[in-house]
């Protein structure tokens, strides 16, 4: 998928096809940042002084030299990967899904993801950039091929019209841009700029051409007559409007990349002694000093090493931590939220409650936008049965301890606790699989224990499948 527009253009009051509208261009500050971390330390070192500052004396050249030693501390990017993680941490669960439907989101994006992996990828690009928006797309009629799904971030949404109707929020219009790849003489291939529009029941392509001018090549009708468009959000501020919810942490993790530029500059510069002589003539001849060699001084004169006390090195390390602290309180705080520094019980409860609706809100963001691909799914294939999903909430893991297993087996034992409770608590406790019913295993039991299967009768010899007797046998017996 297309990713990051290049070239807007307005041509006097009138917006061109691939132009972004006001709300694209005022949320796309928050993720150039994070594009960047994305890439590493090599994405924030072609930021060159956009990310890493120079010094007002600080030479050219000694700049260059800083930048090339200078690395990133990957923060960022393992926040986000958990928090995807967390919420991909149990498989999608879908209720009451046709068994048409089900086979094909084994390749959900006719990529070779299944609706697992996919949503796991989703997740990731909703939280990057507050929302993420969804295509349910099929070919032309009379075409082969089936329904698949389409991720588009907020760089690929160029443009939406929306309007109340039915008592909801619905899409009128959007503009997406898309990059596909195309022949290109007898043996290679270019890629090609395109927009889509969408409109309920019809769609336009327009496609750039060799000038650089964006042309309609296709238009047509399809068989839906809504925008089979969904969109999540995990920090949303409008229609399709969002601010990343790990904004702050980028910010913090730059500042981590600076500050450690700083010190391991310090540690360069300094780390090796100098070596400084006191009272020798300025007209004596230049010395030297190394392994194995030896200096001859006049009497007046004295040799000696000097060092920093490392007492600067010691506040740049303090700073570090403090910032890695600060992370890991932003990022406990989005999952559990709550901080690790003492605070009282209200306000423990509040931030509770805080994280955990961010977390949840995107969970069920993430369950709503695959119930809506899910029915645009099943209209594409005419199938009146369209289900549901479920998306895990246990963000963390609750796996109990063998000591912990041991002590309900007593309890069930003794009597004090049903078998519901004790098969409940197992599988709340990650023992037994995330397939096993408790319900069907509790019926199951009463009514007459584990099933057996049934065991093969033996065979009864009968005159028929009795072998028979050999009569050189016999007579040697009798």
């Amino acid at each position: 998928m297309y990713s990051g527009f290049s070239g807007r253009q307005r041509v006097g009051n009138v917006t061109t096809v691939e132009s972004p509208n006001t709300a694209y261009i005022n949320m796309e500050p928050h993720w150039l940042l994070i594009e960047a971390l994305l890439q590493g330390t090599y994405g924030i070192r072609k930021g060159h002084r956009k990310y890493l500052p120079q010094e007002p004396r600080e030479l050219d050249e000694a700049y260059d030299n800083r930048l090339l030693r200078s690395t990133l501390a990957p923060y960022y990017v393992r926040l986000e990967r958990m928090l995807a993680g967390m919420l991909t941490r149990k498989p999608v669960r879908l209720e009451d899904v046709s068994d048409v439907v089900t086979e094909q989101l084994f390749d959900v994006d006719l990529q070779g993801n299944d609706l697992n992996v996919w949503t796991y990828e989703t997740a990731r690009k909703c939280i990057r950039y507050g929302h993420i928006g969804v295509l349910v797309d099929a070919p032309k009629a009379g075409e082969n091929g089936r329904p698949y799904w389409t991720q588009y971030t907020p760089r690929d949404i160029l443009g939406w019209r929306s309007e109340i109707a039915n008592g909801s929020q619905q899409l009128t219009m959007v503009r997406l841009m898309e990059k596909i790849t195309v022949p290109d003489g007898l043996y290679g291939e270019k890629q090609v700029e395109q927009v889509r529009v969408l409109t309920p029941g019809a769609f336009e392509i327009h496609q750039k051409d060799d000038k650089g001018e964006f042309r309609l090549v296709d238009e047509g009708r399809t068989s839906l007559s809504e925008i089979p468009f969904s969109v999540a959000y995990s920090n949303r501020v409008g229609v399709l409007e969002s601010r990343p919810p790990l904004a702050d942490i980028a910010e913090l993790n730059l500042k981590a990349y600076q500050v450690q530029s700083d010190l391991d500059n310090q540690l360069h510069i300094s780390a090796v002694p100098m070596l400084a002589i006191f009272g020798f003539p300025q007209s004596a001849e230049e010395i030297s000093a190394g392994p194995g060699e030896a200096m001859a001084l006049p009497e007046t004169a004295r040799a000696e090493y000097i060092e920093p006390s490392g007492n600067s090195y010691s506040a740049q390390f303090q700073r570090l931590e403090q910032i890695a602290q600060q992370i890991n309180e932003l990022g406990l705080a989005a999952v559990l939220g709550q901080k690790l520094s003492a605070e009282t019980a209200e306000a423990k409860r509040i931030d509770r409650s805080q994280g955990d609706s961010t977390m949840m809100v995107i969970a069920q963001q993430m369950q709503d936008l695959i119930d809506n691909c899910l029915t645009f799914h099943a209209q594409y294939m005419q199938q009146s049965q369209v289900g549901s999903s479920f998306i895990n909430r246990d963000f963390l893991a609750t796996r109990l301890e063998p000591q912990e297993i041991q002590a309900l087996l007593q309890l069930y034992t003794a009597g004090t606790i049903t078998q519901e409770t004790l098969l409940n608590q197992l599988s709340a406790g990650e023992v037994l699989g995330d397939e096993f019913d408790v319900e069907e295993e509790v019926e199951a039991t009463q009514t007459g224990g584990l099933i057996e299967m049934d065991k093969p009768e033996p065979e009864v010899e009968t005159e028929a499948t009795m072998p028979e007797e050999d009569p050189e046998v016999t007579d040697e017996l009798d």
